[in-house]
């Protein structure tokens, strides 16, 4: 398996063996760097050290997206009960648990159907922070059939909606926007190393070309506007806002009145056109055809 041969290269020296061969390293920018040890060097280490061991479960997926934009491989993360990315996994009481047997009880919990063993060792790193705490970092390669079986068994983990959310798998290409896929997924928010072991697997496995994390994690550090900016413009927009619908409102205003002007205009005529009607139909009245007059004309006397 490809995490075999990444242990083997690190190389475990035994008691009494000469110099340490030198570490693999992430050398990426922008991401800061753990101080690796290797295993035989982890185990010598005092009491008051913790040790967490978390483990990535990939395979390789010939699946294309679209059509177009090759999966390269399905890798397994899961949502945690705080909200964040990690890999399952958890702390080990070595004093009753070796690191395996320790990962492997909270698999269980977790996934309910894979073991992990030292083949499987990856890598170890010193955390940063106030913690005394050495990260180990275990994958397993899997077909797409076995990863696709462990995905349905983790809905049916006794963890499953109490202290693990989901498995999510991660997009391991880029899109053409730059920040679709890998990128984006890398703006989560993730618990403690598990970022930075998921990018050290990566490179080591030769998942991913290490330029390609580095233009991945570089997209995800681009300037952000910043927010009195984003205030400002937010203030600018409601002013305009306010003076459009101002604008309009008088524009509204101004067709009404000119409306109303109108309106009295045609009443005014129409009142000057009756008025005029009415002053004709006087004068154009005869003179003596009243009812009075009609009665005041002198009576003809009969002829004999």
């Amino acid at each position: 398996m490809a995490a075999m041969g990444a242990m083997a290269a690190m190389g475990a020296l035994p008691t009494g063996a000469g110099a340490l061969p030198p570490l693999p390293t992430l050398g990426v920018p922008g991401v800061p760097e753990l101080k690796p040890l290797t295993r035989y060097e982890a185990m010598r280490l005092g009491p008051g050290w913790s040790h967490s061991c978390h483990a990535m479960l990939y395979a390789p997926n010939p699946g294309m997206l679209f059509g177009r934009i090759p999966l390269r491989y399905a890798v397994l993360m899961q949502m945690r009960f705080d909200g964040l990315l990690g890999f399952p996994g958890g702390f080990v009481d070595r004093r009753y648990w070796s690191l395996e047997d320790g990962l492997n009880r909270v698999l269980g919990l977790g996934l309910g159907c894979v073991r992990l063993t030292e083949a499987d060792y990856l890598c170890s790193h010193l955390t940063e922070g106030p913690h005394r705490v050495v990260a180990h970092f275990y994958a397993r390669q899997l077909t797409l059939e076995e990863l696709h079986t462990i995905e349905i068994s983790a809905v049916h983990s006794r963890d499953h909606g109490l202290e693990v959310m989901g498995m999510v798998r991660v997009p391991l290409y880029t899109q053409k926007d730059r920040m679709g896929g890998l990128p984006n997924f890398l703006g989560n928010s993730f618990v403690g190393t598990a970022k930075f072991q998921l990018l050290f697997a990566l490179k080591i496995l030769n998942m991913v070309p290490e330029e390609k994390l580095a233009e991945a994690v570089a997209a995800t550090q681009k300037p952000k506007k910043p927010a009195i900016d984003q205030a400002a413009g937010a203030t600018g927009n409601a002013s305009a806002a306010k003076h459009a619908n101002e604008l309009a409102a008088s524009a509204k205003t101004g067709n009404e009145l000119a409306e109303r002007a109108e309106n009295q205009a045609a009443v005014q005529a129409a009142e000057q056109a009756v008025a005029g009607l009415e002053s004709q139909a006087v004068v154009e009245q005869p003179v003596g055809l009243g009812a009075n007059a009609m009665l005041e004309q002198p009576v003809a006397e009969p002829m004999e």
